[in-house]
């Protein structure tokens, strides 16, 4: 389970999107709510499933005034590839020294045969930063609840 609970002020980081491009959380909400979509690994079935259906409906939270973010501890150019083959006009994060899922504590130890990797978790981030929903999977497999997410959202629109 997640150490972060709704109503917990989310952490602050600085990730970086792209060579000399970096995204920070607390400059993200001020332009409005932001969705965390923390994913295991780049180019894996399931990861490729949830954020294509994450693309799918960005027009939707963007509408809302929400901003999706997708992290994982993958490195920026394999982020470049994975986004353009299944063209994902979302920021993909690294957090690559593994800082942020551990401050959002959600370290899955072992996903097959790589060590600390993120769990599959959702997060929505209101504009002070506080937390409103959280949804953090021990099972790699298990997609988010979309509905549920799309919901939190409204509620903050």
């Amino acid at each position: 389970m997640s150490g972060l609970e709704v109503g917990s002020e989310a952490p602050d980081f600085t990730l970086l999107e792209a060579p000399g491009k970096n995204v920070t959380l607390s400059e993200e909400i001020q332009k409005g709510p932001v969705v965390l979509v923390f994913y295991p690994a780049d180019f894996t079935s399931v990861c490729q499933e949830e954020l294509c259906r994450f693309r799918d409906v960005l027009a939707d939270y963007n509408n809302m005034g929400a901003n999706v973010l997708g992290i994982s501890v993958d490195g920026i150019f394999s982020h470049k590839a994975f986004k353009e083959a299944n063209n994902i006009d979302f920021p993909l994060l690294s957090d690559w020294e593994k800082k942020v899922i551990k401050d959002y504590n959600i370290v899955h130890e072992d996903f097959v045969g790589m060590t600390e990797v993120a769990k599959r978790s959702v997060f929505v981030i209101d504009t002070d930063r506080t937390v409103v929903y959280v949804w953090v999977s021990e099972d790699p497999g298990k997609l988010p609840p979309f509905d549920e997410v799309k919901m939190a959202v409204t509620k903050l629109a």
